[in-house]
């Protein structure tokens, strides 16, 4: 593959989006990495993922000419075990060493520790996006992402501190700046994807956000009343705090019935933030907008945690395809690109996969 594409004899022309896969081929896709996950108890995990995201990449089309994804599961598992032994491994051992030395060193060391962890949550985001965006391409041509994966820690490290401070009021614009450090920093070949913040902000999120965040406390409260009532008798009788089996199943049904209340709340605010973020998105004169209502988020989240619930997580290729199908058939692009003029991205890919966020079980594709 040559490094530059040659110029296109029409100039800019449309940029569509579609997703062609059947729902189907992934559903059996769950069932065999299902099966191979619990024949290598759980090794397998790698080189599915990679089949996945092939196979999500193959049946995403631009301008009728579908993606490739490049990673290999090796690249995943060599990245997980860097990051198990690097950063993980010492960190439970500080944490478990920490409590035979007594409470003032416990609270002068883990305290900084946990900190470092959000740290390295936000690390792990940037690496994980990056490792995506080096192994897509179109054409033979790569994505690629600029900007420090240690900035983007700090950055989300701070937005975290700054939420907890704010009791959750500063969130929803640290999850839009932080989608703008990503979608801002990438680049597909030698053109470079752009984030305007000021047209991200023309959909509000505040007012979702609200509902979300009233309707999320207010559920709190009813959870711990049902807790606290389920374990009323064995308490006034003083007996042991450890719960029954049976104040463990109403527990557990009430934690559920809260997610799924979660689920319903928070999507007006899920669906205005991908609207935001994708309309601050642009790449040329080729801008981006997602119609997406929190009925539509709300149906889409709800039906997901089914499939999930009644298959123990059995189904997540499948819901990952749902996902995406669901939301590029939602999306709308305006503008043009020479798309046979872009050249070939600059810079070597990183070698080996997203070892930090697999580690701390930060969800990617």
């Amino acid at each position: 593959m040559s490094d530059a594409m040659p110029a296109a004899a029409g100039g800019e022309g449309p940029v569509v989006l579609s997703q062609r896969g059947q729902l189907k081929s992934f559903a059996w896709l769950s069932l065999r990495n299902g099966l191979l996950n619990l024949i290598t108890l759980t090794l397998y995990r790698f080189w599915g993922k990679t089949e996945v995201r092939r196979r999500l990449w193959a049946t995403t089309y631009l301008n009728d000419e579908a993606f490739e994804y490049t990673g290999r599961g090796v690249e995943l598992f060599v990245g997980f075990l860097l990051a198990l032994v690097v950063i993980a491994l010492p960190f439970l051992c500080l944490v478990f060493g920490a409590q035979f030395l007594g409470p003032l060193f416990t609270l002068v060391v883990i305290l900084p520790f946990y900190f470092f962890l959000f740290f390295i949550v936000g690390l792990g985001r940037f690496t994980a996006f990056r490792y995506l965006a080096t192994r897509s391409s179109w054409r033979g041509v790569r994505f690629n992402i600029r900007g420090s994966a240690r900035s983007f820690g700090l950055a989300w490290l701070g937005y975290m501190l700054l939420s907890a401070i704010t009791l959750g009021w500063f969130w929803p614009a640290a999850e839009r700046r932080l989608s703008g450090r990503l979608w801002g920093g990438l680049s597909f070949g030698d053109r470079d994807f752009e984030f305007r913040i000021d047209e991200a902000r023309r959909e509000k999120i505040y007012g979702a956000y609200t509902v979300g965040w009233i309707f999320g406390i207010i559920g709190y409260v009813v959870f711990i009343v049902v807790i606290t009532g389920a374990m009323a008798p064995q308490l006034k009788a003083g007996g042991s705090p450890t719960p029954t089996l049976a104040e463990m199943e109403v527990i557990y049904a009430a934690a559920f019935l809260l997610a799924l209340a979660y689920s319903v709340v928070f999507s007006p605010f899920h669906a205005a933030i991908l609207r935001s973020v994708v309309s601050g998105i642009g790449f040329g004169d080729v801008r981006f907008k997602l119609r997406v209502k929190w009925f539509d988020m709300a149906g889409l989240t709800l039906s997901n945690i089914f499939f999930l619930t009644i298959t123990l997580g059995l189904l997540m290729p499948f819901v990952e395809a749902r996902t995406r199908k669901f939301l590029i058939g939602r999306l709308e692009t305006s503008g043009g690109a020479d798309l046979n003029a872009i050249g070939q991205a600059q810079g070597l890919p990183p070698r080996f996969g997203e070892g930090i966020a697999d580690a701390f079980g930060i969800a990617t594709i």
